[in-house]
């Protein structure tokens, strides 16, 4: 969704148009497969991290126009709220000592963006739900100064043709019953509190369906072991609220299309795949277009004068199907390549966190691949979809489906099975060893201390109520406890619960 696009009304012949485009990009995009046209000298990973802005008194800060310009680094772009910024980290090597270095470049960089953030009148924060949003934030009013976030804030809301509905229960606090949230907003600012990290890896086209397969087997663990977002709206939620926040906040269907069954555009799948044509092909069959708008290349023309096709139309419509693990074509310098995107991990609490959750996904991804008998043809894809919304919803206390195992408790799993074979695929991606020790420890000691950014959050506001605070004064003052401590950067089991 980074491509620009007109602010205007699309007609019936533009939508025509883009399909028939979209159709020719996929058949230049299944030549190309054929024909092995994609560039893989090394693997390369990337990252992007969605941040917040806030004031002194912890509330969001509508501000990112005036903070990006302060800033003034193009590693840093606007996102969808005016409260919202993004930091993209350019690909570099996974093998060696480069996640090392660059956990010191982003500590480096987001502390001279916070620094200049302050020269505005405001801090920036990296949690995956901003526990002061309210519901005046949600007004359209809200979302950041550029068209393709109006037309596509538009286009949404006409396909639903009425307002984004948001109802979730959530799991209890500690001593606590269990609380609901049921609220309305007339844009799809809501969106906007879902704060992400994704991670980018760069895939050979033979290995894509391996890589994609894999990432969808743990996007369960994944958001259970490191969840940062339980709280929206003033209510204790999910733990990783962002995942049914983010369905709801971008669901262009109406409940009766609901009730039909017809595909979210927040979208797990439905079934493993044998190549990324697949992912395409089921965007193209089962998504209309919001933004339907094509440009001057013919793909098909490209490819065969002996061209790059940029396959426009396509990319476009992929960023308008929000998949927690995403295909991605891309072109660089002329040449394309493949990548899958993993987008389930909320942003924060740290930046080493962070490292941890990117190293872990890595390399058990890449251990997964090498299984002689692939995971995913001993467990359902149901199972794996099932595993995201346990883990989700509970954290640290879900029970997830294994294959060999059954039903266990996320810690478990990963300190039984999955640490050792990211130990493995982290070393058969040649990360050094004080890299995958350094990272990989952060994760075993989270999971020994079953000390997530969620779980932190919901015992500290706990204590805080307990102490006569009401819910908003103790959201506000946990928020200010949880920058300092950000801050400091230690990882997050080791926090402190309380003030």
């Amino acid at each position: 969704m980074g491509t620009d696009v007109s602010s205007r009304t699309f007609t019936r012949e533009d939508r025509q148009r883009y399909r028939e485009r979209m159709q020719r990009c996929m058949d230049a995009l299944g030549t190309m497969l054929v024909e092995e046209s994609f560039s893989f000298p090394r693997q390369q990973m990337g990252l992007e991290i969605e941040l917040n802005l806030v004031d002194g008194a912890g509330r969001p800060a509508m501000a990112n126009s005036e903070v990006l310009e302060k800033i003034d680094d193009p590693s840093f772009t606007l996102e969808l709220g005016q409260h919202n910024l993004e930091v993209n980290v350019p690909p570099r090597e996974l093998a060696g000592d480069e996640t090392l270095d660059l956990e010191k470049e982003l500590v480096s960089t987001l502390a001279s963006a916070d620094v200049k953030a302050h020269d505005a009148g405001t801090s920036i924060v990296m949690i995956g739900v901003l526990p002061t949003l309210r519901h005046e934030h949600f007004d359209r009013r809200w979302l950041s100064q550029q068209a393709r976030y109006t037309t596509l804030n538009d286009q949404i809301l006409a396909a639903r043709g009425e307002e984004v509905r948001l109802s979730m229960e959530g799991a209890p606090m500690p001593g606590r019953a269990g609380e609901r949230l049921s609220s309305y907003a007339e844009s799809i600012m809501p969106e906007a509190a879902c704060t992400s990290v994704q991670l980018h890896l760069q895939v050979a086209p033979d290995d894509f369906a391996a890589h994609w397969n894999a990432a969808q087997a743990l996007a369960g663990v994944q958001v259970a072991i490191a969840a940062n977002s339980p709280f929206l709206l003033g209510r204790a939620l999910w733990h990783e609220t962002r995942i049914p926040l983010f369905l709801q906040a971008t669901d262009t269907r109406s409940q009766e299309l609901k009730n039909q069954g017809v595909r979210p555009r927040v979208w797990f799948g439905e079934r493993w795949i044998t190549s990324i044509f697949d992912l395409f092909e089921e965007n193209v069959r089962y998504f209309p277009a919001l933004l339907p708008e094509t440009g001057d290349e013919d793909p098909l023309d490209v490819l065969g004068a002996g061209g790059t096709p940029s396959l426009t139309e396509l990319r476009l419509h992929n960023g308008t199907v929000w998949r927690w693990n995403r295909p991605v074509y891309d072109v660089v310098d002329g040449v394309p390549h493949l990548r899958v995107e993993n987008r389930v991990l909320p942003a924060g609490p740290t930046v080493l966190d962070t490292m941890a959750n990117a190293a872990f996904f890595y390399g058990a991804q890449r251990a997964l691949t090498t299984l002689e008998r692939p995971l995913w043809t001993q467990m359902s894809f149901h199972a794996a979809e099932e595993n995201l919304y346990a883990g989700s919803r509970h954290g640290m206390g879900s029970q997830l489906y294994w294959p060999g195992i059954g039903w266990v408790p996320p810690d478990e799993l990963v300190l039984r099975r999955l640490l050792p074979l990211a130990h493995e695929g982290l070393r058969a991606c040649g990360v050094s060893d004080e890299a995958r020790e350094r990272y990989l420890g952060v994760i075993e000691a989270r999971c020994l201390a079953r000390r997530t950014g969620s779980q932190w959050q919901r015992e500290t506001v706990a204590l805080l109520e307990d102490r006569g605070a009401d819910r908003d004064a103790a959201l506000s003052a946990m928020l200010g406890r949880y920058v300092e401590l950000s801050h400091a950067g230690e990882p997050v089991h080791t926090w402190p619960v309380g003030l």
